[in-house]
């Protein structure tokens, strides 16, 4: 049965269930949003608010500049996805265990779900920890359904919220997609080091290219399937990915090609890639089929070697998926957290007091640099404040601008998410 049909069946089961324990404290429906809340989680996120306060705020503004960088980054690459979206689309939505036709990306769905789950917990608990830590209570924490779209949430105090400075509301923002990003730079140190350990000590050598998914309505669909190994293309060897992109190259559209796999010989004649009408496709995507080596058995046993390809995936795809999410966050449209941090610049008031504060906090974390390059920084620092301070704008005016961001991104990321993704879905259905 297709994958997403699977998806469809569970989110009606949980809207059943939802539905059948709405009196109960700890579901709350709202249209078609299902909450499932708990007071545990709010517990440890107070814990670990309290344990140090003030580090987690001064963490969060050494962390805000790069958060800048990246909300710029995020602007240019969504428009930037504007121009090459008919050559290769770039945006597409994420199922684990769902291979979309065109996506530029796969995520397994054992590992896949593990590693969502990390990007939940994270960028929640980001939230969370940094709010409490501006001593912003913490209203509910849990679990949430908004149609079929599942995530999680932190619910802070809105009346504390609105009352807090623009400075602690910021830091709040932000913490969510920067502690995504922090366990993105986390993950792919260790996922490095993985790699770097199988290579060193010769872990694995290959003899294939094992069949990791094989794409719905693609030319392979019924042919191959999920866990083959290839062994040749039209009698080239597949034994290494080097050789599997030998063999790949200068196949055409409409070539009937041969494919040799531990399970026997199979032909099938390519199509037009989804991503790239002008490219051969046969619809599988591989990865090397890993053989443990004697010397590794030897030095190692069975178990290590059998458990690290796992390790490597989950920490690849925490470091993906992290890094995606936090910086899709990050694009300034309501209700994303960029969003907010662009609102609430947009309603700042810099009075001669503010002004103050910043530079003495500006001057706190920069008294590690000599005295040219601090007076360089304030003086850049003061240069915006004057203006931000030239310019301040009615609430009113504020709202309608972040009106007109917000739908200027909702509109282009429509096109990119429908072309990226629509005509897959239909292929599979």
């Amino acid at each position: 049965m297709n994958v997403l049909y699977y998806y469809l069946i569970g989110f009606i089961i949980v809207w059943i269930v939802a539905l059948l324990l709405k009196n109960k404290p700890y579901i709350d429906i709202d249209g078609i949003m299902i909450m499932l809340k708990t007071d545990k989680l709010r517990n440890i996120i107070n814990k670990i608010a309290n344990i140090s306060p003030n580090f987690w705020k001064r963490f969060l503004n050494l962390l805000m500049p790069l958060g800048v960088i990246l909300i710029v980054v995020m602007v240019w690459s969504v428009i930037y996805s504007l121009q090459i979206m008919f050559n290769q689309p770039t945006v597409s939505l994420i199922l684990p265990g769902v291979d979309i036709p065109g996506s530029p990306i796969y995520i397994p769905f054992a590992t896949g779900l593990i590693a969502l789950a990390t990007v939940l917990i994270i960028h929640e608990g980001g939230h969370g920890v940094v709010a409490a830590a501006e001593k912003i209570d913490i209203d509910s924490v849990g679990l949430i359904l908004l149609g079929i779209i599942p995530g999680a949430f932190v619910e802070p105090n809105e009346k504390q919220l609105s009352e807090a400075n623009s400075i602690s509301k910021i830091r709040v923002f932000f913490a969510g997609p920067m502690a995504n990003v922090i366990l993105c730079i986390i993950a792919l140190v260790i996922s490095m080091g993985i790699g770097g350990f199988i290579a060193s000590e010769h872990i694995y050598t290959t003899d294939g290219m094992e069949i990791s998914s094989v794409v719905s309505g693609s030319p392979a669909e019924g042919v191959l399937a999920d866990g083959m190994v290839i062994k040749s293309i039209n009698n080239k060897t597949t034994s290494t990915t080097p050789e599997y992109m030998n063999a790949l190259n200068g196949l055409h559209i409409g070539d009937r090609i041969n494919i040799v796999t531990d399970k026997g010989e199979y032909n099938l004649t390519l199509s037009s890639s989804p991503s790239n009408s002008s490219k051969a496709y046969i619809g599988i995507r591989t990865k090397g089929h890993e053989i443990v080596t004697q010397q590794a058995k030897a030095k190692y046993g069975e178990v290590i070697p059998a458990v690290l390809p796992t390790l490597s995936e989950i920490f690849s795809l925490i470091y993906i998926l992290n890094f995606a999410v936090g910086t899709f966050n990050l694009l300034p449209m309501k209700p994303l957290d960029g969003g907010l941090i662009l609102e609430e610049v947009l309603n700042m008031r810099v009075t001669p007091q503010r002004r103050k504060e910043f530079n003495d906090t500006l001057n706190k974390y920069t008294r590690i640099f000599p005295m040219a390059v601090r007076c360089w920084i304030s003086r850049r620092f003061n240069s915006l404040l004057n203006v931000l301070a030239r310019y301040n704008l009615s609430e009113e005016r504020a709202g309608t601008i972040m009106r007109m961001i917000t739908t200027f991104f909702i509109v282009i990321l429509i096109i990119l998410i429908g072309y990226g993704t629509i005509p897959g879905i239909l292929k599979m259905l």
